[in-house]
């Protein structure tokens, strides 16, 4: 079967435009529309209820040695409550979605062999990754979004509104504890760029989008075995995994940007080098599904 191919033809026939094709409604409606999307959703909106349910179940968290941690105070109030579930996922949870939808981008549809009937429409390949990878990372910042409000609306339910407290001492009040959430949110999906990236190539690299979502899936946990290596000393700094929990400097008394900003710019360095690989290589790749 040979290669999908556009003519010139194709590129100058009467009406035609290149950036109207695939326009990012229509594929965002198809994505919105897939089982995946809502069960993830499903899940990431039922954590903060299951966390609800331990901690009734099991008692409130209590010190341990006599240190305190962010989990410790996770039931003084719903900003708390928000900041503990962002703790908990972030390392790990919060990684299967954000593969899940940029993995399973152009991977899936070569599964469904509609990859080259998009191509046939024509959807120039820069312009259906664009459209692909934009709605991609539009629902991963979602799903990110999603389990902060939906722990901060059900923690204030069940433990009141109230001040952040903080685990080193003092508190931050409700006020101020709302931006400096919403500031710890947008790092977590700046590191998570590393992952969405990752997934995005490889989901230009083969055909079965498992491969693509639990290769992304993996190489992330690898980097955080390495960043566990306390041998690889100051190395591990460009490592993204370890700066996965700067975000914590956001909700000390005083804001630090310091290690929010390194990490940042780690994260989106190996991203855009990964991506430019994906729209290189999908470029010259031969289109058979």
């Amino acid at each position: 079967m040979s290669a999908v191919t556009q003519s010139p033809a194709d590129a100058t026939a009467p009406g035609y435009r290149a950036r109207r094709t695939l326009p990012l409604r229509v594929e965002a409606a198809r994505q919105f529309k897939r089982r995946r999307t809502l069960v993830m959703g499903a899940v990431l909106g039922a954590l903060p209820f299951i966390l609800i349910a331990a901690f009734a179940i099991g008692g409130s968290p209590s010190s341990r040695n006599g240190r305190i941690t962010l989990m410790d105070t996770a039931t003084a109030s719903g900003a708390n409550f928000a900041a503990t579930c962002l703790f908990v996922s972030a390392g790990f949870l919060l990684v299967v979605p954000v593969a899940l939808f940029c993995g399973d981008t152009v991977a899936s549809e070569a599964s469904w062999s509609s990859l080259r009937y998009l191509l046939a429409a024509p959807v120039p390949r820069a312009r259906l990754l664009w459209s692909k990878l934009a709605v991609a990372l539009g629902f991963s910042a979602a799903a990110i979004v999603l389990l902060p409000v939906v722990a901060l609306a059900a923690g204030t339910a069940a433990y009141g509104w109230g001040p952040l407290r903080i685990p080193t001492g003092g508190s931050l009040g409700a006020g101020e504890a709302l931006p400096r959430i919403a500031v710890a949110v947008a790092f977590v999906f700046v590191s998570q760029l590393v992952t969405a990236a990752l997934a995005f190539w490889l989901s230009t690299r083969t055909d079965a989008p498992l491969g693509a979502v639990g290769g992304a899936v993996g190489l992330t946990i690898v980097g955080n075995v390495l960043d566990a290596v306390t041998a690889l000393g100051h190395w591990r700094d460009f490592l993204p995994a370890h700066w996965q929990f700067a975000w914590a400097d956001a909700l000390q008394p005083h804001l630090e940007w310091g290690g929010m900003l390194k990490g940042s710019a780690v994260s989106v360095a190996y991203a855009l080098v990964l991506f430019a690989l994906a729209f290189r290589g999908f470029a010259r790749k031969d289109i058979v599904s």
